[in-house]
């Protein structure tokens, strides 16, 4: 595919995390996708990107993902972002805060010839959101 492809589908993942429509996930992830980096309990495939955002935005229901740079070959996308969020319910065990977080994070991901996510490395600072939330 071509990096201008990849991009967009890209943009309508993060689209769909900002906007809570999950379900739009499993259009843009392949069933058998490789995660490098995944969050703990979660499978491979667009289900465990469903269940891992599921659980993000109710714990932070205005959970938003800013991409800050972005760059692209015809098979990968690579971008920094800012994620925020509000602690409005539980959130790995503890209660809602009420507090705002902020952190940084990148992405490589890697598109197959149909611009689906097949493989992903990334980080976020998840020690920044405990931080901030009060939780350490």
């Amino acid at each position: 595919m071509s990096k201008e492809t990849n991009t967009a589908a890209q943009q309508a993942f993060g689209e769909a995390v900002n906007t809570g429509d999950l379900e739009a996930l499993h259009g843009l992830v392949a069933d058998g996708k490789v995660d490098h980096d995944p969050a703990p309990g979660q499978v491979d495939g667009p289900a465990g990107f469903v269940a891992f955002f599921d659980e993000m935005r109710t714990a932070f229901p205005d959970l938003h993902v800013e991409v800050e740079h972005l760059v692209a070959d015809d098979d990968n996308v690579a971008f920094a972002y800012t994620l925020t969020g509000t602690h409005e319910g539980v959130f790995q065990g503890h209660e809602p805060t009420g507090k705002s977080f902020a952190v940084r994070g990148v992405q490589i991901s890697k598109f197959d010839g149909d611009a689906k996510l097949v493989e992903r490395w990334g980080s976020t600072d998840e020690a920044g959101i405990m931080s901030q939330l009060g939780l350490t």
